[in-house]
């Protein structure tokens, strides 16, 4: 049954009941109070959103991004004969004005590695951007341009007030033919560990807190607006689920509530400074749930926690289990981490958590991860096995920034150059190294000085996230015996 067929069929069964009686439209009370009502006639059926996208759509913009590459195997006599060299990369996307003096919003993937970026209005408009800010644990970055005069802008909506039901519309540059609106509703809210969408990337550290709509997406629509039915900006819209690349009616974008937050942080001109939680968590699962005596699988589990952070001074412990904060429900470990990272540094609030089967409060006081010791970030010299390995000393700050596990200490690998030594045996960027020849590594400075030290054979261990593995190694570069 096509949506229009449907839509009529419900109008008629209203508005007849059946037995020409009329019966009133079901309706709802949403969490912030306001009434959300069926349609209860077939002029309600007959409405247009013609008057929203009319409203709506000029501020939302076309992105086209260029960047020069060197294509190369390295030897000239291939190249020619390949046909490579220096070309012309080129992406789109679309962004969304968010203020009167031409501050945008778009997706960090669709500007990433760019250099030139050109920003193209509904009426052909053409402006060059600057970047302000990226945030790739968001994927959101935020850019500027001047235009002389004041621009259309949408206002932001209340994310947390959306529910499941609620009209959007998604507009967009989908494949680059122009701007275009499709319509849908939003499908879930608060989803995370999206790992399969179209470039949504994941280090398990990301703040994914995604509105899930069946408005259909394609590619080009990143960045573009999600827009509810008062025109306002729901969320920017950021991927789809797909195997084929097109749209199946699962996209995602992420909520107004941190994009607010990230354009707030351009506009004071520094990075990004985001509360951290303090703790290392997991999502509670239906095992976990059942072996601590919970009614169901919902919330974050504390491992370990930072003395002195947020958590700590809430009252919380490793093995509780928090359930709320701020008066939202805590869904997993990502919930948790979100509904932190979305509050101002310095505000309180409240938070339940579970322990030994009993529900306790605490009040939490948000604040940003400690940036101690520095990151010392440095490239290896030397003749020795991390040569051209770029390394940094790992802090709370450090980590939160870089969607490393908060609690990690050590040296971390910032970089391992394609041709070098170490990433040909699989040294990859946040991998940690932990000792040389038998001596433990705590700061780029130790590292540096174990790595001089003249010697014939290095026996390297080096943490890649699930284990410890030993790498040996000669002068020769050859693996040990």
């Amino acid at each position: 049954m096509t949506r229009s067929i449907l839509f009529a069929a419900l109008a008629a069964s209203v508005a007849w009941g059946g037995i020409g009686v009329v019966h009133a439209a079901p309706e709802t009370v949403d969490r912030m109070g306001e009434r959300r009502m069926a349609p209860s006639s077939m002029d309600d059926v007959r409405m247009s959103f013609a008057p929203i996208v009319e409203a709506a759509s000029p501020a939302v913009v076309n992105i086209f991004t260029k960047r020069r590459v060197n294509r190369t195997t390295g030897d000239a006599f291939f190249d020619r004969f390949l046909g490579l060299g220096p070309a012309e990369q080129n992406s789109l996307g679309s962004g969304v004005i968010v203020s009167p003096d031409g501050l945008i919003v778009t997706n960090n993937h669709v500007i990433e590695g760019m250099t030139e970026i050109t920003v193209v209005f509904a009426d052909r408009r053409e402006f060059s951007a600057e970047v302000l800010l990226t945030d790739p644990q968001t994927d959101l970055a935020v850019l500027r341009i001047d235009a002389k005069e004041p621009l259309p802008f949408l206002e932001f909506a209340n994310s947390d007030a959306a529910e499941v039901g609620d009209i959007v519309l998604a507009i967009g540059n989908p494949f680059g033919v122009g701007q275009t609106v499709t319509n849908g509703i939003v499908s879930a809210l608060a989803r995370t560990g999206v790992t399969a969408g179209r470039r949504v990337q994941s280090s398990g550290r990301n703040y994914q807190f995604f509105i899930q709509t069946d408005a259909a997406i394609n590619p080009g629509n990143s960045g573009g607006a999600l827009v509810d039915v008062d025109g306002k900006l729901l969320g920017v819209n950021t991927a789809i689920y797909s195997r084929s690349g097109g749209s199946n009616g699962v996209g995602f974008a992420v909520p107004s509530s941190l994009v607010r937050q990230v354009i707030a942080t351009a506009t004071d001109g520094g990075s990004v400074r985001r509360p951290w939680v303090g703790a290392a968590t997991d999502s509670v699962d239906a095992a976990v749930a059942s072996a601590l005596g919970l009614d169901r699988p919902a919330g974050a589990i504390v491992n370990d926690i930072y003395p002195g952070g947020p958590l700590d001074r809430a009252g919380v412990k490793p093995g509780d289990v928090v359930v709320e904060l701020a008066g939202e429900e805590i869904f997993d470990a990502e919930t948790l981490r979100y509904r932190v990272g979305v509050q101002d540094v310095g505000d309180e609030a409240d938070i339940s958590f579970i322990r030994d089967g009993k529900r306790r409060q605490g009040r939490i006081t948000f604040a940003l991860a400690p940036d101690q010791p520095a990151p010392d970030e440095r490239r290896l010299e030397g003749a020795h096995p991390l040569a051209g390995v770029s390394v940094a000393n790992m802090s709370p700050r450090f980590n939160e920034n870089n969607g490393i596990d908060p609690l990690r200490k050590g040296v971390v690998v910032t970089d391992a150059p394609r041709r070098s030594y170490a990433r040909r045996r699989g040294l990859q960027r946040y991998y940690g190294v932990v000792s040389v020849n038998g001596e433990d590594v705590s700061t780029v400075a130790e590292l540096e000085r174990l790595l001089s030290r003249q010697r014939r054979r290095w026996n390297i261990e080096v943490d890649i996230g699930e284990r410890i593995v030993n790498w040996c190694t000669d002068e020769r570069g050859r693996r040990c015996r």
